[in-house]
């Protein structure tokens, strides 16, 4: 019986692993379309939103080695007034503004530079469109169209990027080809 049962999770472990191995693949391996020009154009834009992102968004709101100086921002902190932003929103994000402020900045400074680099990108992706749905809805919304759009266009580059991935001109492209 005791086999029987070792026989069962080591079954069940093998199973696990071939999942998350299949996950990994997916979100390592971009999709690789038939002719190179194709796959520079769709990189123009995530490059161009990516070093955005990481140069001038995230930077003004967290530390990274490029924040200016005049922002006083250590390494990986949060500027002291994003949190309080963030807790204006009320729910969830007033429970714990800190943290989602955070993250918000992460996504936009480190997933910036993982997106501008082709690294990891649909996870970038994905981090970059939870904060720009956040930014659209709980910061911009009812401020017209012309205060979304900056956040739409990253939203919108996210997005093709989360299912495309980085296309042959990004690290993930030569991650894959070394992995397969």
């Amino acid at each position: 019986m005791l086999l029987l049962q070792i026989c069962n999770i080591k079954q069940q472990n093998t199973i696990t692993m071939t999942r998350l191995k299949k996950l990994f693949n997916f979100l390592i391996t971009p999709i690789i379309h038939k002719h190179w020009f194709v796959d520079l154009v769709l990189a123009i834009p995530r490059v161009f939103c990516g070093l955005l992102l990481t140069a001038s968004f995230g930077a003004d709101k967290f530390g990274m080695p490029w924040t200016a100086p005049e922002q006083q921002l250590n390494l990986f902190e949060v500027a002291a007034w994003f949190p309080e932003d963030v807790a204006k929103y009320g729910g969830v994000f007033a429970m714990a503004p800190i943290f989602f402020a955070w993250m918000g900045a992460f996504s936009e400074a480190v997933g910036g530079l993982f997106l501008l680099l082709g690294l990891k990108t649909r996870i970038a992706s994905f981090l970059i469109m939870c904060t720009m749905l956040v930014a659209i809805f709980f910061q911009k919304w009812g401020q017209g169209t012309w205060a979304m759009l900056p956040a739409m266009g990253f939203l919108w580059v996210a997005l093709y990027n989360l299912f495309l991935g980085s296309g042959r001109f990004g690290l993930d492209y030569l991650i894959s080809k070394k992995i397969h």
